[in-house]
């Protein structure tokens, strides 16, 4: 919690430096488009329509020559960071673009460009439930699936895994910045292979709040994936 009278401030980092090597695609997979704008203008809009959102940093890829083409390029509360080796180093980056302004206990949502279907009304129920939390928390699913385990070669079962108590992760993940940025600084030097925000902040002996998502906030891995998340988005402007 911050300490004070001053209320701790909200700020976003987008990471779309990946270079969407599963999609056979001539743009980074961040730069198709979906229902007329981009994927990264579709995972931005939320934030950028969030109340209280004091600022966004975008993490791209050097030599990233399409950024600027976009719309949302000009927008005032969007700053840029370089992408990095690994993700954590891209997400670092974001947040070292806010060191001179976050504050230690301000609050960081993290979110992947390749999820361009998060609703906004799930984003305001996690800062929601987060507000007082200690330790920060993430957009998660409850495994429904049965989950089964590869043998070595990759191409038989070897075991049934019991999935009790197994949830996917999702973006946003959201903590403090100052907690953020040590876990992260931590995985970094020690060469972790951290995949998320959350495992660098577990890594450090802390417990992310799991707050339940929703299965429309997909991730963009594949091609095909492309038209459930059009459909996706088709059906959410809809409701609004």
């Amino acid at each position: 919690m911050s300490s004070g009278a001053t209320a701790a401030r909200r700020w976003a980092v987008i990471a779309a430096a990946g270079q969407s090597q599963r999609m056979s695609a001539e743009l980074p997979k961040q730069y198709l488009k979906l229902c007329g704008r981009t994927l990264l203008e579709n995972s931005l809009r939320p934030f950028l329509e969030c109340a209280g959102l004091s600022g966004v940093v975008v993490v791209i890829a050097p030599g990233d020559s399409h950024w600027q083409a976009l719309p949302c390029a000009r927008e005032r509360r969007i700053r840029i960071a370089r992408g990095g080796s690994e993700r954590m180093h891209s997400v670092l980056n974001g947040l070292k673009e806010l060191a001179r302004e976050a504050r230690p206990d301000d609050w960081v949502l993290v979110h992947d460009a390749a999820r361009p279907c998060l609703d906004r009304g799930d984003l305001e129920r996690l800062i929601a439930t987060l507000e007082h939390d200690p330790v920060g928390g993430i957009l998660a699913l409850p495994i429904g699936d049965t989950l089964k385990h590869a043998a070595a070669d990759g191409e038989h079962v070897d075991a049934t895994v019991d999935r009790a108590g197994f949830w996917a992760a999702q973006t946003p993940q959201m903590f403090r910045f100052a907690l953020l940025e040590r876990a992260l600084t931590v995985a970094v030097e020690s060469g972790s292979k951290v995949t998320d925000e959350a495992a660098a902040i577990e890594a450090l002996g802390q417990q992310p709040r799991l707050v339940k998502g929703s299965v429309r906030n997909i991730k963009i891995t594949r091609a095909e994936d492309l038209e459930l998340a059009e459909a996706i988005l088709t059906t959410m402007a809809g409701r609004a």
